[in-house]
């Protein structure tokens, strides 16, 4: 398998701007490509996203080509150098993806070997399905089966749960376990302002605050930054 991947938490962390704190990361991840397909579907002012992701990666070297621009979607994934899906609303992002009929072009593509980067819903989208996203179903795709790229769910924009807190409402961690009271596959919640990378078999957690690994009736488990993530990538 030749997935080469930059799944990034958040496409900001406090007191940066659009992928500022990740630069570094996008760069070296992209290392020899000149243009980069966006895909913008998860917010719904396409050509502001837009705008907004040329900012950023084009400073860095990269010419965007958004697919809401392209006359032939399909071909446009097709002939891409890599690609970069910005975040936003998971569901509207994988309805989109589904009606568009983008999500085996660009699964076949991927694992190809055509570098992908995704940003908290495009990071979403690289699991084997978006039930672990943290946002409203604001629409109804046909499937909550998404690239599958991995063999192991992601929550982006991990918090962890605040001692003393007054709020009532369940923790990230409580959710996580109410999803793996039904599901099997381990859920990596990704903290703000770390990233994976993801070359073949092998993986690692990068950035400045490291994950936490659930899985079915084990305790938690600590991946700080540096940590390996090759086990989970063996479906």
């Amino acid at each position: 398998m030749k997935r080469r991947l930059l799944l990034i938490s958040s496409s900001r962390t406090h007191g940066t701007s659009f992928l500022e704190h990740c630069r570094e990361a996008i760069v070296q991840h992209l290392s020899g490509v000149s243009r980069v397909v966006f895909i913008p579907f998860a917010l719904g002012n396409r050509d502001a996203y837009t705008r907004l992701c040329r900012s950023a990666l084009e400073p860095m070297g990269f010419q965007v080509d958004s697919l809401h621009e392209s006359a032939d979607p399909v071909a446009a994934v097709a002939r891409a150098q890599a690609f970069f899906t910005g975040g936003g609303n998971t569901f509207r992002l994988l309805s989109t993806l589904y009606r568009l009929q983008l999500i085996e072009p660009l699964r076949k593509a991927i694992l190809a070997g055509v570098p992908y980067t995704g940003s908290s819903a495009g990071t979403n989208i690289a699991s084997p399905t978006i039930r672990t996203t943290n946002d409203m179903p604001i629409v109804e795709p046909p499937s909550f089966t998404a690239l599958n790229l991995i063999p192991f769910q992601i929550n982006p924009h991990f918090i962890d749960a605040v001692p003393g807190s007054t709020h009532q409402g369940e923790t990230r961690e409580q959710r996580l376990s109410e999803y793996l009271e039904e599901n099997e596959r381990p859920v990596l919640g990704i903290r703000e302002g770390s990233w994976l990378n993801i070359n073949g078999n092998e993986g690692c957690v990068n950035g400045h605050n490291g994950a936490v690994l659930f899985r079915r009736n084990q305790p938690q488990q600590a991946i700080e930054t540096g940590g390996r993530l090759d086990h989970l990538l063996i479906d």
